[in-house]
Parts: C-alpha cells; sequence; structure tokens
C-alpha cells in the first residue's frame, strides 16, 4: 500500500482566500502528482491516497469547497461515499471514474455527485469539471438560492416524488440510501400516514434492484383468509373456485422489491410462511407441497408499537429480527413542522396537475395555520387539506377548519346545566366528549374518512369505532 500523501494547503499556493479549496482522493500516486502539477496553479490543493487520512481531514476542519474522489474497479466506493454524504451533505462532489458501468453510475449519481470525469482524461477535462460546478454554485448564492440538500424533490413515479428539507428528514434519506445498497430486509416504522411507502419506494429505487418491480401489499386491508393467496399463489383445485393455478405476488415479484405494508396485521400463520421466505427465500403455493424459490427483497413497515405486539404474542418475534435487518423511523408531521411549507407547495403542485387547476397562492396566514395545526393524520391529512384548498378555492374556510377549538366555551354554550350548576363531574365528561369527538374527527379526516385505517391510528377496534362515530354523529358533511 502507498503512503498516504498530504499536501499543505500553503506548499501549493500563497493566495489562499482568493482561490477556491479542492480536496482529492486519488490511491493512485502517479495520477495523484499528476492533478498536482495540472491544478495547482489555479487551485488550493489538500492529496490524499489514503482513505482515513482523508476523513480525517474532513472531520478535523472546516469544509472545502470540492473534493474530487477517484474510483476504481477493485475496492467499493459506495461506503466511503455513503460516509462522506451522511457526514456532509452539503460538500459538492466530482468523481473521477475508469469504469462506465451504467449501475455503478447510476447509484453514484443517486448519492448527488455532481460530475463524473472518465478516465483516462486530461487534466483540462477536471478543471472544467470543477469550473461548471464553482460558476453555477456562485451563480446560485447571486441569486440567493438554497442549497439543494436544504431542500429536495427526488421524482419515484408518475405520482410520487420524495420530498423533504429538514436536517432530521435529510438523515433519513442518507440512511436509506446507504440501507437500500446492502440488499436486507428493512422495516419502516411510523405513524399512519407520515410517508412510509414513499421511504419504501425510494430505497427500491436506490437499490440494485431498481429496475425491477415495486409491488406494495396492504397487510391490513386484504382478509386474512385471503392473504395468504395473494402472497404465494394457489394451485388449481387448492379450494373451491381454484379453477387455475395463480402465481402470488412473490412469485410476480422475484428479482424485485416486495413491501408489506401494515406488517403488523398479518395472521399469525402466514407469519410463519413470511419467515421461512426471509430465511431462506422458499415457500409453497396454497395447495402445493412443492417448494419455490424466489429472490425477493422484503421491505415491512408498520405504525404499531412491535414491542408490545411480541410482548402480547400478536407478533413473531423471531420474525420482527428477521425483517429488522435495518430499522428506519419516520418522525410525525408534528415533529417536523419546518417541512409544512415545503410539502404544501408539493401537494398544491401534485394536486393541481392531478385535477387540473391552476395553482393557488399559499398565503403567510394559511402557512402559520398549517403550522400550527397538531397533524394527527400526518402527510396524509396535510395532502387532504391541501385538495380541499385547491378545489373549493376558499382559504378563509380551510382557517376556520384549522384553528383551535376551545373546548370549554363549546361545551359551556351547549350545555346550560355547566353553567347553572350541574356539577364538576358533569362538566368533565362533557368535556371529554368534546375532546374525544373532535380527535377522533381530526384521525378521521387524515386517513380520508378510511374508517379501518383510522381505527388502527387509535389503537381501538373497528367496532368501537363506528360505534364513537354514531355516538357523536360525525360525518364528512358535518365536518364541512
Amino acid at each position: 500500500m502507498s503512503a498516504s500523501l498530504s499536501y499543505p494547503v500553503s506548499a501549493l499556493n500563497t493566495n489562499i482566500k482568493s482561490r477556491s479549496q479542492i480536496l482529492i482522493l486519488e490511491p493512485d500516486v502517479a495520477v495523484l502528482d499528476y492533478l498536482r502539477s495540472t491544478l495547482s496553479n489555479q487551485y488550493s490543493l489538500s492529496l490524499f491516497s489514503e482513505e482515513q487520512t482523508l476523513l480525517d481531514r474532513l472531520e478535523q476542519s472546516g469544509d472545502p469547497d470540492l473534493l474530487l474522489l477517484a474510483l476504481h474497479t477493485h475496492r467499493d466506493p459506495m461506503p466511503l461515499l455513503t460516509h462522506i454524504r451522511c457526514s456532509k451533505p452539503h460538500l459538492p462532489v466530482i468523481v473521477l471514474s475508469c469504469s462506465a458501468e451504467l449501475g455503478d453510475l447510476e447509484m453514484v449519481i443517486r448519492l448527488g455527485v455532481r460530475a463524473i470525469v472518465m478516465k483516462p482524461f486530461l487534466g483540462s477535462d477536471v478543471e472544467q469539471a470543477i469550473e461548471e460546478h464553482l460558476n453555477n454554485a456562485a451563480a446560485d448564492r447571486e441569486k440567493k438560492i438554497a442549497p439543494s440538500d436544504t431542500m429536495r424533490e427526488i421524482p419515484l413515479n408518475e405520482s410520487h416524488s420524495f420530498v423533504r428539507s429538514s436536517k432530521r428528514m435529510r438523515d433519513l434519506e442518507a440512511q436509506a440510501a446507504l440501507v437500500a445498497r446492502a440488499d436486507i430486509p428493512l422495516l419502516i416504522l411510523g405513524e399512519s400516514g407520515t410517508g412510509k411507502e414513499i421511504l419504501a419506494l425510494y430505497t427500491h429505487k436506490m437499490s440494485s434492484r431498481s429496475s425491477k418491480i415495486f409491488l406494495k401489499v396492504n397487510c391490513a386491508a386484504v382478509p386474512a383468509d385471503l392473504l395468504e393467496s395473494e402472497l404465494f399463489g394457489y394451485e388449481q383445485g387448492a379450494f373451491t373456485g381454484a379453477i387455475k393455478t395463480k402465481p402470488g405476488k412473490f412469485e410476480t415479484c422475484t428479482g424485485g422489491t416486495i413491501f408489506l405494508d401494515e406488517i403488523g396485521e398479518m395472521p399469525a400463520i402466514l407469519q410463519a410462511k413470511l419467515l421461512q421466505v426471509l430465511q431462506d427465500g422458499t415457500f409453497s403455493r396454497l395447495g402445493s407441497r412443492s417448494p419455490m424459490k424466489v429472490d425477493v427483497r422484503v421491505i415491512a413497515a408498520t405504525n404499531i408499537n412491535m414491542k408490545e405486539a411480541m410482548a402480547n404474542k400478536s407478533f413473531r418475534e423471531d420474525l420482527y429480527y428477521r425483517l429488522n435487518g435495518f430499522t428506519l423511523s419516520i418522525p410525525p408531521l408534528r415533529e417536523r413542522k419546518d417541512e409544512i411549507p415545503v410539502l404544501s407547495e408539493y401537494f398544491m403542485r401534485k394536486g393541481a396537475k392531478r385535477y387540473n387547476r391552476e395553482i393557488l397562492p399559499i398565503s403567510p396566514a394559511l402557512i402559520n395555520a398549517l403550522t400550527g395545526h397538531h397533524w394527527p393524520g400526518n402527510l396524509r391529512e396535510l395532502e387532504n387539506v391541501v385538495n380541499r384548498y385547491l378545489v373549493l378555492g376558499d382559504e378563509k374556510a380551510i382557517l376556520d377548519e384549522l384553528a383551535p377549538r376551545d373546548s370549554f366555551e363549546a361545551v359551556s354554550e351547549s350545555n346550560p346545566d355547566a353553567q347553572s350548576g350541574a356539577g364538576l363531574k358533569a362538566l368533565v365528561r362533557s368535556l371529554k366528549g368534546e375532546a374525544e369527538s373532535t380527535a377522533i374527527a381530526q384521525v378521521l379526516e387524515g386517513t380520508g374518512w378510511n374508517r379501518k385505517a383510522a381505527a388502527n391510528d387509535l389503537q381501538i377496534s373497528y367496532k368501537a369505532l363506528l360505534y364513537k362515530i354514531k355516538q357523536y354523529d360525525l360525518s364528512p358533511q358535518n365536518r364541512a
């Protein structure tokens, strides 16, 4: 192994302040020396031939203007590149590569590399790539454009994008990009409506399986007696009505990614079968004894407390640890309210395209109301509110809808007995009922009045929710 080289900036350039600071990692010392000789007159350089020396420099000193990172076919660059993107998300990176493999280059680009210069190259090729980046960065500063890593919108398909602007979500994006490469099972945790499916789709797009199918199965939406045949297929004659053999989702998804949403609702008998698939990649169709082998990556998601589910024996502990190759936890919207303006604008553009309407302005008053809301339904609820504003065109109606309710005043007006001394217990009971009614209505709004999803969010039975809806006379019309 060659000795690590690190040229001090002062040795290369005496007019440091006027020159951009460039870090270069190149294990080939001859190439490193060539870059030094061709670039040192234009830039302040620090050169490294070993990864750890570069990482030490990045940790100990301020951010440079640019990093040139050489890729070699005999060494996997992704761990290093991912580490740099996580620790220095704003650091621009240009890759020097001798590989023209499309898959390798796509993965590098997805991790935010600004440019790729193919070897063999001339010094002028590298200088041109550097200048293009520096000129673009200067133009952005003049226009006061925020760095791309502050707000980012990554299209995933025709109808969905991964949108983020907070540091917390930026870190989650970097973690997902790293896990995507490992091809291990992934468990995504988060409240209903936080965007678990979007994160799963983003992970798939960042993986080597991105050209293959991404298939979603909602374990809570499919009846338990049909879920097994839905996932694993069945043979002709396996049951009444099975007039011909049908492949299941795992077969359909071979080579790709299957997303098992609401995995916590999966029946125990299917949990055992899924465990077998995760262990050795084999399963049997319903009505067959012949095992089949598939190559499928499993991403699962749930909004339930998995530790409580395991303690209650409703979810297998061994399956949990198989699924939990890595866990990503999405914070609720109320814990990242700084993203609400960005997300509102995105949902406005998305809704305008979907409903063929003109984009409406989102005023500061509306932004304040959106930011002040608690959002029990998270992103799904926010999108519904933005869509209602888009369709109705009435900002005041949305402001009234989002306005906090004074439960005490509402009860006092509707319950004169409370004012005339009916007693503290009656008053508390009325207040509790009003608060419960409001909370249930907000969750129903957040799920688009999907009662099964709302029952899951509220962690009550479906029948109990129907009783509460009837008790409080809740309906979309009454909430309008």
